[in-house]
């Protein structure tokens, strides 16, 4: 099939894995691990996040939805990679691998948008705080939460009514799973659309808000130094590190990816970094927050005592 141009393609070969049979069966271990931390980690803070009265505020909603994308997002991507792992011929259907790209790129994009809400929340708790509860109340909390989820989905609906590839060529991306780019050099038809949306999407969900949450940060920064006590700036800037050390995460390894021009040696280097913000993300979020956080601490603290005393 990888050399009939002819043919209509399928299925697709991801040899993102390469090595003996001793690596695949380390890199199958890291990702079993992963993947459990991932799940454990993350419901247990939406778990949290649910049953502790402490945790009933804004940041802490947002922060369920993210733990609650990136249990989706890891789930994806990471089980049919250990599948990869030990099989001999790592194949996809061409149905599951477009699947695969919009469902990722759904999520990925959410992420995007939450991010920056909750840099907005942050903003408001630290440069408005009298009117912090007026302003983040339940209803515009849901109503960020949905436009995040609404909005990412209208964008990827934008990308699949651009005109779709037509795949007839080689059919073996060099990736671990189906990513657009990477996908759209396999196209035997003219592509010039689908790469004007994906630099417009790209550049409207990267660059759009990773500036509105470095202009956010600005201003609180500012009203932080503004006060007096030496404890009252550690309380502040506390409240922001778990959030920015996210940020810094996500934005640093999707930025490289989506918006570096495109070479034959940076492909290696992009499936690996996707790998990173695609796997290894999702389960330093619930560290990042939990390690961090006095009242996420003190929260699994007390449903471990609860669940000791029964």
């Amino acid at each position: 099939m990888e050399g009939d141009n002819d043919s209509v393609v399928t299925e697709f070969i991801l040899v993102g894995i390469s090595g003996g049979p001793h690596v695949k069966f380390t890199l199958f271990g890291f990702l079993f691990a992963i993947y459990l931390l991932t799940l454990v980690g993350n419901t247990l803070l939406i778990l949290l996040t649910r049953v502790d009265l402490r945790l009933h505020t804004p940041m802490y909603f947002f922060l369920s939805n993210l733990s609650f994308l990136d249990i989706c997002y890891i789930t994806i991507n990471v089980p049919q990679l250990m599948v990869h792992c030990l099989s001999k011929r790592p194949s996809i259907s061409l149905g599951r691998c477009l699947a695969q790209m919009y469902i990722s790129r759904f999520l990925g994009i959410t992420e995007c948008l939450l991010l920056a809400v909750m840099a907005y929340d942050r903003w408001v708790a630290i440069c408005k705080p009298l009117r912090y509860t007026l302003v983040m109340s339940n209803r515009v909390c849901v109503q960020l939460a949905a436009m995040s989820w609404s909005g990412s989905f209208l964008l990827c609906l934008t990308d699949f009514l651009a005109k779709q590839p037509h795949f007839c060529g080689p059919n073996v991306i060099n990736h671990f799973a189906c990513e657009l780019h990477f996908m759209l050099k396999l196209a035997c038809s003219d592509i010039r659309s689908n790469q004007i949306v994906m630099i417009s999407t790209s550049v409207l969900v990267l660059l759009v808000p990773f500036s509105l949450i470095l202009v956010a940060y600005v201003h609180i920064i500012v009203a932080v130094l503004r006060i007096h006590s030496t404890q009252g700036r550690t309380k502040a800037f506390s409240t922001c590190a778990s959030h920015i050390t996210v940020v810094a995460l996500f934005y640093g390894a999707a930025i490289f990816v989506y918006l570096r021009p495109q070479s034959k040696s940076s492909m290696y280097q992009d499936k690996y970094i996707s790998l990173f913000y695609g796997g290894v993300t999702p389960v330093l979020n619930p560290l990042i927050y939990s390690l961090r956080n006095k009242d996420v601490k003190e929260a699994l603290r007390k449903l471990a005592g609860a669940k000791m005393n029964c």
